[in-house]
């Protein structure tokens, strides 16, 4: 899958299971692992393991093999790496500890 058609695929299959406050950062540049990072909010860690979950086997099944998956054992931080885009699926205290978008956006503003 192209980038952009990746993206969209992300961005719906997290949508199909309610995922919330969905962020996009691009952060090709800025990072040598991926070009797109995902972030959105579970209710619980059982939404949180069931959308990446979802994502990671609906990916597999279209065609686009995830490299990896981390964090389902706890269900608080979910990662699922699809190459070009890295999603982390999280609760909203593990979210609000790790500030992700402002650490991405502090990263750009210092290598600008």
């Amino acid at each position: 899958m192209q980038a952009e058609a990746l993206r969209q695929f992300v961005i719906d299959k997290i949508e199909d299971l309610k995922g919330r406050d969905l962020t996009i950062l691009d952060v090709q540049g800025k990072s040598t692992l991926t070009d797109y990072m995902v972030v959105c909010s579970g209710n619980s860690k059982r939404h949180v393991i069931s959308i990446a979950e979802n994502l990671y086997t609906e990916a597999k099944r279209a065609g686009n093999k995830p490299l990896g998956m981390e964090g389902q054992d706890t269900g608080e931080w979910v990662l699922v790496d699809l190459g070009d885009i890295v999603v982390h699926v999280m609760q909203d205290e593990t979210r609000d500890f790790y500030q992700l978008e402002k650490l991405w956006s502090e990263a750009s503003e210092s290598n600008e």
